[in-house]
């Protein structure tokens, strides 16, 4: 995860154009690679798209391309150099480790934890934690609450409770 949350206002910027064109990578030789991890999360209300960014710069000028590589995965390419990803209804992918996403749609209930649980591991909300902040420690023991008792859709909650478990952990019992 990023480690930076963008304002409302700075995640508003993020354009939605040029549109996902197909597309793949295939390297002419075998050698290492590596992608600079992105530390800045766009998020949009509901958390339909999560979008991961080098730095807020990007949002300064518009894209070259957006590269999709998976299913609802692009990757955004400006001036020639990868800049981001993006993630459509990342709510259907949640799954535990090296588990197959459950091929049905997520609940309406998993959608509405995967955001609180997004609330709860960026900012503003986890410096609230980390202060022991009461209003944000009842927050996060309620999501660790609804996500036991969740009935439907267990894969995905088991995704979401080993996201705050470390922060439940940490701070549940304060």
């Amino acid at each position: 995860m990023p480690e930076e949350s963008a304002s409302a206002e700075d995640a508003a910027r993020l354009p939605l154009t040029p549109t996902v064109r197909p597309g793949g990578l295939r390297a002419d030789e075998v050698r290492d690679f590596r992608h600079e991890m992105c530390t800045v999360l766009c998020r949009v209300p509901g958390d339909a798209l999560l979008t991961g960014l080098r730095d807020l710069e990007v949002l300064d000028e518009p894209l070259g391309a957006r590269i999709g590589i998976a299913p609802d995965v692009a990757l955004l390419v400006q001036h020639g150099s990868v800049v981001g990803w993006s993630l459509t209804d990342p709510a259907r992918y949640l799954t535990t480790a090296y588990a197959d996403p459950d091929p049905n749609p997520p609940s309406p209930a998993t959608r509405r934890l995967l955001s609180e649980c997004l609330d709860l591991v960026t900012q503003p909300v986890i410096l609230d934690v980390d202060d022991g902040e009461p209003t944000a420690l009842a927050r996060l023991r309620a999501a660790d609450e609804a996500l036991r008792n969740q009935p439907e859709d267990r894969h995905r909650a088991d995704a979401l409770l080993s996201l705050i478990a470390n922060l439940v952990e940490v701070y549940g019992n304060w």
